[in-house]
């Protein structure tokens, strides 16, 4: 199995589109370059924040290739491959071509609300069927399960490729669980900007970031400096955005992200149905806050 760092920040891509809602590449390919250049740790593509379950399997098909072509091997790529059809995904993980990713990120069966057996035998056959690094996501905010503590360290103990947990269930408890049984080398990897700080303090890894894609250079900063221990410094820069991750997220993810480049010139503000942009109300509140940190607007 190949072995992949997530220590750090890893920066969940957007999926920038033109005003006729087609992928705008171009965009994509600078956003790419604004995150390497600032300092972020990996990219995670095609997940929840790149509108995924509006994009066509072509899309996203040129999106993963086009990723790995800009990227050129500079940082590790993580790539968004789950749903509530196992045996869909297994397959997928079988025939689809790896080549230039280091690792799946695969969120817990969604709808379905499957029992936590049927969780574990879901991310079981799906360790079965690749040599690739496995990253768990548990988001019951969006799935309608929550994916337990013992489950996820009964995972983490039975498959070696089962590397990591995207936490993001808002329990601090429940994660601090994970932490405090896991294996020495499972990582747990906030899945939320806002507690991204309290939560590497407890011994998490970094976080895989929404905010990252308009910020990654300070929130990069923010999280090595958690890691290195220099939790006054950290804070400092975590208390900067702390009224902004409320307004990413006040009309749904990404509108919020998507708003924020838009305000900061890199995007059209384009979503795809059934999401819209933030209402104008959250817009203006954004350029605030941006004006008051002062970036350019």
């Amino acid at each position: 199995m190949a072995k992949i760092n997530l220590k750090g920040i890893g920066v969940a891509l957007i999926t920038p589109f033109c005003d006729d809602e087609t992928v705008d590449f171009p965009a994509l390919a600078r956003l790419i370059e604004y995150q390497i250049q600032n300092g972020i740790d990996y990219l995670v593509v095609l997940g929840t924040t790149a509108e995924t379950p509006t994009l066509t399997e072509e899309e996203k098909q040129q999106i993963r290739t086009f990723v790995i072509e800009q990227v050129k091997g500079r940082v590790p790529i993580v790539l968004g491959l789950g749903g509530n059809n196992t045996r869909a995904i297994v397959e997928s993980l079988k025939t689809m071509n790896f080549d230039g990713v280091d690792a799946i990120l695969s969120v817990v069966p969604y709808y379905n609300k499957p029992s936590q057996e049927g969780i574990y035998q879901h991310y079981k056959a799906i360790a079965s069927a690749t040599k690739l690094p496995v990253i768990l996501y548990n988001v019951p905010g969006r799935t309608g399960v929550n994916m337990t503590a013992e489950t996820t360290l009964r995972l983490a103990r039975d498959f070696d490729n089962i590397v990591a947990i995207k936490e993001a269930s808002g329990n601090i408890t429940q994660m601090d669980d994970i932490i405090k049984n896991k294996p020495a080398d499972f990582m747990v990897i906030s899945g939320d900007d806002g507690i991204t700080f309290p939560l590497i303090t407890l011994g998490a890894v970094g976080v895989i970031s929404v905010i990252g894609n308009a910020f990654p250079r300070e929130f990069s900063r923010m999280v090595r400096l958690a890691l290195q221990g220099d939790y006054t410094s950290a804070l400092t820069i975590h208390h900067r955005f702390t009224e902004l991750f409320g307004l990413l997220f006040v009309d749904g993810n990404p509108a919020g992200v998507k708003c924020l480049l838009h305000a900061m010139g890199y995007i059209q503000n384009r979503l795809r149905l059934p999401l819209v942009p933030t209402r104008i109300t959250t817009y203006e509140k954004i350029r605030e806050v941006l004006q008051k940190l002062n970036i350019t607007c």
